[in-house]
């Protein structure tokens, strides 16, 4: 009788699994369905990168936090993680009238927000999680002017959001590239070795404070800001990950030595 109840116990847990596992790859299939047919840019992600993390920290700062929020963070957590002392938050990040020990909170009441936007603009602590950092990446430089629209862009990678082009005066003004009509494909030189490029899609017709590869740099940093904000403790893991495979090694060593002590009578 007990064996039988372990057996059924044992098989509603591995149904629970499957179930548990099919629930996911659909959910994966609905996202990349949802994304079907948008062109993402190829970039490197280093959350290990402190310079960096830095530099995507004083960018979301300036550019981000006045309507997106980071509810999760504190300032205070950024000067550890981030290779700052107290003294450097304070200088680079920390918004007038804000404390160490606040939440990195927008500056935009949420009902203005609605008024302005028409919905309230979302918290960005996991919006790497839920995208993924080439999403990200490829988002920040796909706004283009768009004169239909109520705030005058448009975006290829997320069409008809409400939120505007905040960062154009460092990358300036693009339009979309000519399309090709026989194939329905903007014309480029493929300059990227078969990936798909920015320069390919868009065309700058104003310049902006950055050229066009100092402003991906700029949106890379960024992103890689806001894959560290989605898990913090990724860094304090990856660096623990190392003194604990040390660890082991150390202990299959000691159990390989213990049982050679014990089976040593036995051969």
């Amino acid at each position: 009788m007990v064996k039988l109840m372990i057996v059924n116990k044992m098989k509603n847990q591995l149904i629970a699994v499957s179930l548990s596992i099919c629930l996911s790859i659909a959910s994966f299939t609905a996202v990349a369905a949802g994304d079907e047919g948008v062109q993402l840019f190829p970039v490197d992600i280093n959350v290990f990168d402190t310079a960096a993390l830095q530099q995507g920290a004083r960018t979301f700062v300036d550019y981000c936090l006045g309507c997106h929020g980071a509810n999760y963070m504190r300032f205070k957590r950024l000067a550890g993680d981030l290779g700052y002392s107290e003294e450097e938050v304070e200088q680079y990040l920390l918004p007038a009238g804000r404390e160490l020990v606040d939440t990195m909170t927008a500056a935009m009441d949420a009902e203005l927000g609605v008024e302005v936007f028409g919905t309230d603009p979302p918290d960005l602590s996991l919006v790497a999680r839920a995208r993924g950092g080439q999403w990200l990446y490829s988002y920040f430089l796909s706004f283009y002017e768009d004169e239909e629209r109520a705030l005058g862009w448009n975006n290829t990678v997320f069409p008809n959001a409400s939120m505007p082009h905040v960062m154009w005066e460092l990358q300036g003004v693009q339009a979309l590239a000519h399309q090709d009509d026989s194939h329905g494909e903007p014309h480029g030189d493929d300059s990227h070795g078969g990936h798909p490029n920015p320069a390919d899609q868009f065309e700058l017709i104003e310049a902006g404070l950055q050229s066009p590869e100092e402003y991906q740099r700029t949106v890379q940093d960024l992103v890689t800001f806001l894959v560290y904000l989605s898990e913090p403790s990724q860094l304090q893991r990856h660096r623990m990950g190392i003194w604990v495979m040390l660890f082991l090694a150390l202990f299959a060593f000691l159990a390989w030595m213990l049982k050679a002590e014990y089976w040593r009578d036995v051969h």
